[in-house]
Parts: C-alpha cells; structure tokens; sequence
C-alpha cells in the first residue's frame, strides 16, 4: 500500500497549524478499514498547551471515534517523527502501525534520538513505515523554522 495520499491529509493539517502560527505537524488516525478516525495538528501555542501536539489530538479524536482507548488495528499517520511524549502515546494506545514523514534528529523517538517503539521491553510495538513524503514534511518545517529566525 502507498501512504502518499493519507500523508497528503496529514500535511493539510500540518498547513492548517502553520495558519494559526504553531509548528507545522499534522497527523492522520485511520481505523481498521482504512477510514479516517482522528485528525489532529499542533496546538501548543494556539491553545497554551504543552500535550497539543498532532499525534495527541488526533489519537483522543479516534478514541472518541470508537469508544475506548485502545486503537489496535489502526495506523496513525503523522508529518513528522514523534517526540517521546507522542511515541509512548501511540504504544499506549496499542496502535498497530505507525507511518512518518521527515526524520527528527533533535527530538524524534522513533530511530533518531531514542527508538521508544522498537524498546523489547514495552508490551507493544507497532509496525513503522518512515520516510512518506519527507521532502515535503521536511521543506515545510524548514520555512517555518527559516521565518522564525
């Protein structure tokens, strides 16, 4: 299966953070079926929140979506690695897959800093699939942090 298109929702919401100011991070739940269940992207600073990351929002939409906390079957779709706080987050939530765009070198928990879902001492660890779409993660990211400075 591609992710391009399901990427491609997750970096509509990565845009619709970078129109309210915050950090351009958007994040896609599809259920079992392949159906979207959860969207979510940054709220930090919109919201004053320090959990208001994508992956966060977008895993309590789909827990809401179906009733319970556990997410197993679903994939969780996201522009960019996730911290520590998103990837214990998705492991808790026992999601089976987890699909990425752009790597994280300073903050990622997925491979690049610390590897929290691949750690044989948790009871679950989803299947990764990184690097969909990057270029374009990446480049957005890179404007937003480009105009910042």
């Amino acid at each position: 299966m591609t992710w391009d298109a399901v990427m491609r929702l997750a970096l509509a919401q990565a845009h619709d953070a970078l129109a309210s100011g915050d950090v351009p991070v958007g994040a896609v739940v599809l259920d079992p079926a392949g159906e979207v269940i959860g969207t979510g992207h940054n709220v930090r600073e919109a919201a004053a929140d320090p959990t208001g990351h994508a992956e966060v929002l977008a895993l309590r939409q789909a827990a809401a979506a179906r009733g319970e906390w556990r997410l197993a079957g679903c994939t969780l779709v996201v522009t960019l690695e996730p911290c520590t706080m998103c990837a214990g987050a998705l492991v808790l939530a026992r999601v089976d897959r987890l699909v990425f765009g752009a790597y994280d070198d300073r903050l990622g928990a997925v491979g690049s800093l610390w590897d929290v879902v691949r750690d044989r001492r948790l009871n679950h660890r989803p299947e990764v699939v990184a690097g969909v779409l990057a270029a374009e993660s990446a480049a957005l990211l890179d404007g937003f942090f480009a105009s910042r400075r």
